[in-house]
């Protein structure tokens, strides 16, 4: 794919005859003829945000975010789901194909496809056999397994986390092994598939919010560990702290936790203490056998400090808060933000959530992490419920792969401009153009579920 993304860029810049295209021509050709007779046989494939080589499932992070995401964009446009090669393709061959694929047109996905065969046939070249999107089986099946792995991982994320505090809260010491294996299963399942996990943030319960809340800030804080090229062991130990965050509200007595009115100032001095008060439940628990790492117990203590070491609690002598307690921060802030709690029963909409911790510089969040967060869960995150132009109701159901379609999400559209639902919802990716490069939907404005009676995480699970 990387040989295949320079090809296309070296045709781009460069008259066909230049050494630069005729160099990666060369080397597609290569890596291409290889492959094919290793494995027999060479099927390229795009699924939704995935990109597959033969059976082989090619993961969109950080390193090759721009490639794939462009090669994506490319396919969609031009209508492929795949392309087979069947025999050795000659530069060429190539060329002809990655010329056709670059090109910028205004016409429909199909009728580019059909424009690209076409012209294929014309120069006799048969090395490439096309085919259009099409969900197969396996893509099916994938996705059918991806949702119950994700499933399965949050249910069990959450009763575990809700021992852990009840534990605490009663002085009982939890088990430390059982907190490890649910972050090894969120770190895993956001590594094999991230999409699944993040739409389960949007099934909020609001009986269970403190439990469902640490395990929402571990899932968002691994996913932005993971874009900001974390190794696996790095995003475990961000995974912990992240879950750990909030242990310190065992501590806090749970009438001032679900108290509806303003607090008094001695009782918000209570709930200002969480942070430190999680520190020492954390000392508690590296008496196990099995140890907590002491940067848990940083994250516990300074996910409420600003970057200019406002917020608490209070700092006693210079000191830089920590990259692990500043991803903390903002997806414990987000979660927060986007949920119904017992002093907010009005949460507020995602998409106003995410502008305002970019441009509110009062938030003291740092804005090159806030910048990722956002490329994460692309403007409009999931389960937002969205009005296109066309007056349907739709969910967000992922977030576009390409980072310059971020206001272009994947929908499913669940009610026709005349508000009768769509059974089953229609799944529609607004970056596909259609013809004459106008695109048949674009998203006017969020919309409160309340008022029309929706519930988004029915349409993620």
């Amino acid at each position: 794919m990387v040989a295949f993304y320079a090809a296309l860029r070296a045709i781009k810049l460069y008259p066909v005859e230049h050494t630069a295209v005729q160099k990666t021509l060369a080397e597609l050709s290569e890596i291409a003829e290889e492959l094919r007779a290793e494995e027999g046989e060479l099927e390229f494939r795009v699924s939704g945000e995935f990109i597959f080589i033969n059976s082989t499932r090619l993961r969109l992070d950080l390193s090759n975010y721009a490639t794939f995401g462009h090669i994506l964009t490319l396919c969609k446009a031009a209508g492929i789901g795949a392309i087979h090669v069947g025999t050795k393709g000659t530069a060429r061959d190539w060329t002809v194909l990655l010329s056709l694929l670059g090109a910028e047109t205004a016409s429909a996905p199909k009728d580019r496809f059909r424009e690209i065969e076409r012209r294929l046939r014309d120069t006799k070249i048969d090395t490439f056999e096309l085919d259009e999107p099409s969900e197969t089986v396996t893509d099916k099946e994938f996705n059918e397994e991806a949702k119950a792995a994700a499933n399965r991982t949050y249910s069990q994320s959450v009763a575990v986390t809700k021992d852990v505090i009840n534990s605490v809260r009663i002085g009982k010491t939890p088990n430390i092994r059982k907190i490890k294996r649910v972050v090894q299963g969120i770190v895993d399942q956001v590594l094999n598939e991230e999409t699944s996990l993040i739409g389960l943030t949007a099934i909020r319960d609001y009986d269970e919010y403190t439990f469902t809340h640490s395990v929402n800030v571990c899932i968002f804080s691994v996913a932005l560990g993971r874009r900001l090229g974390m190794s696996k062991l790095q995003l475990y130990e961000l995974g912990l702290a992240a879950l750990m965050h909030d242990i310190g509200k065992s501590r806090v007595p749970l009438d001032l936790l679900q108290k509806t009115g303003q607090l008094t100032e001695e009782e918000w001095k209570w709930m200002a203490a969480h942070p430190w008060l999680g520190v020492l439940v954390l000392f508690q628990f590296r008496r196990q056998q099995e140890e907590l790492s002491y940067r848990a117990m940083t994250v516990c203590h300074e996910h409420h400090m600003k970057i200019d070491l406002t917020g608490y609690p209070r700092v006693i002598r210079p000191r830089q808060v920590s990259l692990l307690s500043k991803i903390v921060s903002i997806a414990d802030g987000y979660d927060a933000a986007t949920s119904r709690r017992v002093y907010q029963t009005e949460p507020l909409a995602p998409s106003a959530v995410l502008e305002e911790m970019r441009d509110n510089p009062r938030r003291g969040l740092d804005q090159v992490l806030v910048k990722a967060f956002i490329n994460l869960l692309g403007i409009y995150p999931v389960g937002t419920l969205v009005v296109l132009d066309t007056f349907e109701l739709a969910v967000v159901s992922a977030s576009n792969p390409n980072p310059e379609a971020l206001s272009r999400p994947i929908v499913k559209i669940i009610s026709d401009p005349q508000g009768n639902r769509v059974s089953p919802p229609l799944v529609v990716d607004l970056a596909v153009p259609e013809a004459g490069g106008q695109y048949a939907r674009t998203i006017i404005k969020t919309a409160d579920p309340d008022r029309y009676g929706v519930t988004p995480g029915d349409y993620l699970l």
